[in-house]
């Protein structure tokens, strides 16, 4: 792959965006593990969350500046959708912020609900969304009633399993997929684990 001065991707890269997003995502859903290092460790998770921030970051300056930094560059560059392929990639700073600042300041079960919230809800709504989501919900930048859907049922599953609590899952995943369907680009990475934390906070 090619990337010059500018930190810019070559067209002749361009993949599907069904390709994209599926990488993408199975980089999001890496955060799931996050809760798992938070119960041995809440610090330390969010310790290890703060320093792969930074090292990002770093990188993806280094990249901007034409300079390609090992294994970072690359997986950023093959993560690119259309619209990012120049400048700062902000996606993984917020995905990390998103998740440190959910094991901050939620307590638990409501910070693991916030978490799994982003990780599963808001990987649904893109890869769904991308694959058939052919009906568009107004006012929303182009984000599809299937992918919305999808976000719905992914948070209500895993709310329900980390929970056992029925009506408060349904509280929490609505307000997921509201938050997902908010035309906010990337700070729903943000938006839906604050959201899904707080209504968790609010009813469990």
């Amino acid at each position: 792959m090619y990337v010059d001065r500018a930190g810019a991707v070559s067209s002749s890269e361009a993949r599907p965006a069904a390709q994209v997003e599926m990488f993408r995502k199975a980089i999001h859903l890496a955060i799931a593990v996050v809760p798992g290092i938070a119960a041995i460790d809440v610090l330390a998770a969010a310790g290890l969350l703060a320093v792969g921030i930074a090292i990002y970051a770093a990188a993806e300056q280094a990249r901007i500046a034409g300079i390609r930094v090992a294994l970072i560059s690359d997986i950023t560059v093959l993560a690119l959708r259309e619209r990012d392929r120049q400048g700062f990639v902000l996606g993984p700073v917020t995905l990390g912020l998103g998740a440190m600042l959910a094991l901050l300041f939620y307590p638990e079960p409501a910070a693991t609900v916030a978490i799994y919230a982003l990780a599963f809800g808001d990987s649904a709504a893109a890869v769904v969304g991308t694959a058939v989501g052919r009906l568009k919900i107004p006012c929303t930048g182009g984000k599809s009633l299937a992918g919305s859907l999808a976000c719905f049922l992914a948070v209500l599953a895993v709310t329900e399993r980390v929970t056992g609590n029925l009506n408060a899952s349904l509280a929490i995943a609505a307000a997921a997929a509201l938050l997902e369907a908010a035309p906010t680009r990337d700070c729903d990475n943000l938006l839906i684990p604050a959201g899904a934390g707080l209504v968790a906070l609010l009813l469990l």
